[in-house]
This record gives structure tokens, sequence and C-alpha cells, in this order.
């Protein structure tokens, strides 16, 4: 019994050295009047803002978070290439009641970094942060 107890207890501490964050494929796309918005009312956030599906947006919970999102390919034929390098980080501050599961509504602004805004709607990769 005690050698399967530490080989669970070094499976653990295995566990909690390396933690693996996996990224939610999905899409975006942008919006562009900022308030009022559900979380925040009519107090301006900002530019780095985005509002989410309704499972991420979790009832309000998920509020004031963060997301870190990645452009990774075209949903279209319109613009053939509409990502730009990096990812960016913006604040959940809205509700997108409109949007299906993985969906998220970025800010022109924050679209822009990221992905040329002619496109429209890009697919993403996207983590809570």
């Amino acid at each position: 019994m005690a050698v399967i107890q530490r080989v669970i207890f070094m499976a653990f501490i295995a566990a909690t050295l390396f933690h693996v964050t996996t990224a939610i494929a999905g899409e975006a796309t942008y919006y562009t009047v900022y308030v009022p918005s559900a979380c925040y009312g009519f107090q301006n956030q900002g530019t780095m803002i985005a509002a989410v599906n309704e499972p991420l947006w979790a009832n309000g919970r998920n509020c004031g978070r963060s997301i870190r999102v990645r452009c990774t390919g075209r949903t279209n034929n319109g613009v053939l290439q509409p990502c730009r390098n990096g990812e960016i980080t913006v604040r959940i501050v809205d509700r997108c009641p409109g949007c299906h599961a993985n969906q998220i509504d970025l800010s022109q602004e924050a679209f822009s970094m990221i992905a040329d805004t002619n496109a429209g709607r890009i697919r993403t990769e996207y983590n809570l942060v």
C-alpha cells in the first residue's frame, strides 16, 4: 500500500508542475457601441473589451475577467489572410446574446489588432486568464 500511495502522490506532484491550458477554438466578430454594457452600465471600460456568448457570460460571473485571443484563420472567402501576428488580452464587459457557443464579440479596436476588420468574422483561439 505504501508504494501505491507514493506513486499516487508523485503523480499528483507531477500534475501540478505542468499546467496545460487548452485554448477554446471559436470565432470572433466585432462591435462598435460599447456603452452601456451588461457588466458596467454606462461606465466606460476603454476599448480593449469583449462581449461574450451566454455560456462564457455565465450569468455575469465572468464580468471583469480577461480573455487572451489569437486569430487562427478566415471564415469566408472575402479576406483570404485576415490574421495579424500576435494575440491580445481583452476584458469581458458585456454579454452577446446573438453569439453562438464559442463566439466572442470584440471591440473594433481589439479586433483590428489581430485581424483585418474587412473580414468581419475570423476563426480564433481564446482562453480565460
